[in-house]
Parts: C-alpha cells; structure tokens; sequence
C-alpha cells in the first residue's frame, strides 16, 4: 500500500443502494502500484518515499527508503536505476530522477547521523550470514529488525563483497561505503573477517546458527582459452579490480586491452586509464547495440578516452601483440568469423567475460546447485531445511540492487521458517499504467542532471564522477514525481463534482463519496491526474 486507502461511503438513507436507471455506474477511489515501485528489485516504496521529499521532510523520506533498503547513499550511486525506465513521467518530458533523490536523502542521513531503526526484541534464535556484499549486508540488517542474532562471516578483510572489490572508488567513495555498512554492523551484527567457510554445515554448527543464509557473491572471473606466449600478461578483470581495491595493484603496462562487454569490462578499462595506461582498448564481439553494459556506462568510457573495437574476438596473444579477428552479424543479430585478422600492440589482456560463484562450501551437502548458481524457493529457501541462498549464488540479473532485495526476502523467509510459519507475501494492486494518467495537468519539468567531475580531472585518481543534487536541486526532482494511481489530495474531484457528491475527510485521509448525490456522471474520474478514480458497476 503506497498511501492510507480512501474510503467509499453509502451515506443517508438506504437509497443508495437503489438510485435508479440514471446512474449505472459508480465512482469509487482506489489505489494502484506504481510503474517505479514495481520495478524496483530492492521493494522500496518509491512513490512514498518521493511523496516526503516533495515536502521538504527528508528525514521522514529517509526513514520510510530504509523500511526496505539501507543502503541508499550507496544504492543512489550504483544502481542502474530500473524504475527510471518504468517512470511514467517519460511520457511527459523525461523519467523523475529517483535514482538521484535516493542518493540526495542518503547522503543527508550520513550528513545529519540518522540512525537506522533499533533492532527488534531478541528472539533468541540466531542466523550464519556467509558473504558480506550487498545481499547478506541487506539481511543482516532486516533479520536484527526482526530481532535475531546474527554473525556475518566473509572471506575478505573488509566487508562490502563486490561493492568494495568489484566496484571502483569514482563510482562508489569508500568512505560512504564505510559509514552505510557501520550503521548495519552497529545494529549489533557480529562480524567475522578472514574467514573462508568450506563447509555450510560445519559452519552452521559451529556458529550455533538456527539459520544460514549463502551471499558468497560471484567473484571469480572466467577463464577463456587464448592461446598465449609466456611474456603475455594476462589477468582476469576481477582479481584485478580487487588487486586495486586493496591498493596493490597490478603493473599492466601503457597499452591495455580489456576483452568482454559488461559493465565489468568498462570499469576494467576506466580504471586502467587511471592507473595510466595511454591506451585502454575494450575488445567486444558485437556491436554497440549489442553490449550489455548500461548505456550511461559506455558514454563515461568513452568520454575518459577508452575505445570500442566493434565486431572482434581475440584469436591469440603473442609477445606484444593481440591478433583479432573481425566478426559480423548475421541476420539474427548473432556475431560469425569473418576470416579477416589483424594486429592490436597490447602490454596485457584483462579478461572480463563474466563471473562464476565459488560454491565449494556445498560439496557434500544435499543442496540443489544447476548451471553454477543455488536453487531456491520464493522465500530464498533451498531444498535444505534453514539454508537459504540469495544475491549472485541464486537466479537473477547479477546487481547490487537485485542483491539487496533477495536480502530483505531471505530475511523475511528466515523469520517465516523460525517461527514455524509459512511466508506469505501479500497480493499486489494493479499496475498504475500510463494511460490512466491526466498527464495535461503536468507542466513540463526538465528532469535535473548530475553534476559530473570535468574530464581532465580523471585522469589519474579515483576522485567521484558524478556528483549530487543540491537541497533545492532534490526538492524540484521530487516534486516531478506524478503520484501514478494514488491520490494525493489535489482537490480535482472535489472541485469538478456538480452534484456536492465529494467529501473531504481531512489531511491524509483523502476523499469519499455521498452517493445520495452522485449520479455517476464520471466526471472525477476523467479529471483525476494520477488514475486513483475507477467507475465500477453498479451495485442493485
């Protein structure tokens, strides 16, 4: 539910059920899912939160974000935003800039020190977090929320998992990674670094754990077979976004070559060029229309002075050079071996052609693994009783955003099957579809841009590209959100009704209907903005 639901009255006489041949229909006021709310993989409340910030109460918008995501500082800066592309706003000018407000309120938290809700009163029963990347970050923080112990283990010296290994300093500061997972680990999280687990069930039972939940992260780059000289230096893109991440990082010479066309493979290159390579070349086998990474991504590439070799593969490394063959399309959009190569001068070859997930700690166990990833139920469940998985060692689109919300899932299943119950999710309003909207009652907005970090600056350090809004900057984006099939008190129905037939029931509870008067002329459904009014049959 976005808002408190309106509420539809018979008032006076029983007339009301019996009005009539004259009015077969009537209004009533409902509430609808909005587009961004639903494509939201973390389950924020987008349209809620947006609704606060409208107002200026920006602690209240972050309170309400955190309800299902504490990481907005840092989801505002790495998320690639899927409920921009649902905006309905699209259809007027251009897509609300919610990612930017996200990251707007998160940093004002880190700003002001808001604190994240208390933990929950203590259960008594406790839970084995294996992985501390965004999933098991995010269930840490929901299973303290619901009061239950928990000891967070990970591999690594430092927590984070991709966001601190996988993601570079210029998109993601280390200092708001840090202050985002403190306010988690200070909810009363025991945190256990430098420790591998190599078996879940020994793991479990040494942590006393009632539950476990799997968030090891995809972090081992894959391998091709590329025939290689013994000089040619050759890594995996990685272990060397890790290496950097820990301050050593490897000596790739001036000329780079990155090979693969994720996202992966554009912070490979941009980071090359900063550890000052001239030339950092990404070698892709398709076409720019092809490339999985984000289309904001390659711009920033491209603008740093990375390159594209289009429609190539890489046939083999010798010495000081790549030999590259060329490809074409063929007429479904699939690359083909041409038989036309030429030479690329290379120092080293940096592979990014995706990741696996090191699922070894299940060898023995009865948990169910296919094509390289744990199977799960809709509570995040495997077939093993109190072992869960989620983020990249389960189905789904490999994101941060993704990570975090099988995180809060995981959590809410991991109460479900302590307490003995089944988890149950509750039924999902109707879309709020564009076609719905009144969208003449919106003035065009231009949505507001980041501010980003001048190109010559990047060079040769890890300073943050993009930049965020100012308060006034945040205020306006917010104030762009249309409020897509829920009511927010605009008085439209109230004014245009000719028969009296609205009633307003006060701030925040919004309107009801007299049908002693209404004759279902629709009128207020016609002329409500946001498609919160429906015309429905009538009753007899």
């Amino acid at each position: 539910m976005e808002r408190p639901f309106a509420i539809t009255l018979d008032v006076g006489s029983s007339r009301a059920n019996h009005t009539g041949s004259w009015r077969v229909e009537r209004p009533v006021y409902v509430d609808r899912l909005p587009p961004c709310n639903d494509a939201c993989p973390a389950g924020e409340n987008i349209q809620r939160w947006l609704y606060h910030a409208e107002s200026g109460d920006y602690e209240n918008a972050w309170h309400t974000l955190v309800e299902e995501n504490p990481l907005p500082a840092i989801m505002g800066r790495v998320c690639f935003h899927p409920c921009e592309t649902a905006c309905n706003r699209a259809q007027v000018d251009e897509a609300v800039g919610i990612n930017a407000v996200e990251r707007f309120l998160g940093d004002t938290a880190l700003a002001h020190g808001w604190s994240l809700p208390a933990p929950g009163p203590a259960t008594g029963r406790k839970v084995l977090v294996v992985g501390a990347g965004p999933a098991g970050l995010s269930a840490a923080y929901h299973l303290r929320r619901r009061g239950h112990a928990v000891r967070l283990v990970d591999s690594a010296p430092r927590l984070g998992g991709m966001l601190r290994y996988g993601i570079p300093a210029y998109r993601l500061p280390r200092d708001v990674l840090d202050a985002e997972i403190a306010r988690i680990v200070n909810m009363g999280v025991e945190v256990g670094l430098n420790e591998t687990v190599t078996d879940i069930a020994a793991a479990r039972e040494a942590a006393g754990a009632d539950a476990v939940f799997l968030a090891v992260g995809a972090q081992l780059g894959k391998r091709v077979s590329i025939p290689a000289g013994d000089s040619a230096k050759v890594i995996d893109a990685v272990s060397f976004l890790h290496q950097v991440a820990d301050d050593d990082p490897p000596l790739l010479g001036r000329r780079v070559v990155v090979y693969g066309g994720g996202d992966t493979a554009l912070d490979a290159a941009r980071t090359a060029k900063r550890l000052g390579a001239t030339d950092a070349v990404i070698v892709y086998r398709r076409n720019r229309e092809k490339m999985p990474a984000h289309a904001e991504e390659v711009e920033q590439a491209l603008g740093e002075g990375v390159t594209v070799r289009w429609l190539s593969t890489i046939e083999r490394f010798e010495g000081e050079r790549l030999v590259i063959e060329k490809m074409a399309l063929n007429a479904e959009g699939f690359p083909e071996a041409t038989g036309e190569f030429e030479e690329l001068d290379a120092d080293a070859l940096v592979l990014a052609l995706g990741q696996d997930t090191d699922l070894s700690l299940l060898a023995g166990s009865e948990v169910a693994v296919a094509d390289g990833v744990v199977q799960v139920v809709d509570s995040m469940m495997t077939d093993v009783p109190g072992i869960f998985a989620g983020g990249d060692a389960a189905p789904s689109n490999r994101t941060a955003t993704v990570a975090v919300g099988h995180g809060k899932r995981a959590a809410r299943g991991i109460d479900a099957y302590l307490a003995g119950r089944v988890d149950e999710r509750p039924a999902r309003h109707a879309l709020a579809e564009a076609g719905r909207l009144n969208t003449w009652y919106y003035a065009d907005a231009p949505r507001t841009e980041r501010p980003e970090l001048e190109r010559i600056r990047r060079q040769t350090n890890f300073e943050e590209v993009i930049g965020g809004l100012t308060e006034d900057n945040a205020l306006f984006e917010a104030r762009r959100c249309l409020s897509c099939g829920n009511c927010f008190e605009c008085d439209n129905c109230f004014g245009v009704c000719p028969d009296n037939a609205v009633m307003k029931l006060g701030p925040g509870e919004r309107y009801a209907f007299n049908y002693d008067f209404c004759k279902g002329c629709g009128i207020c459904v016609a002329e409500c903005p946001c498609g919160a009014i429906e015309m429905v049959p009538e009753r007899i």
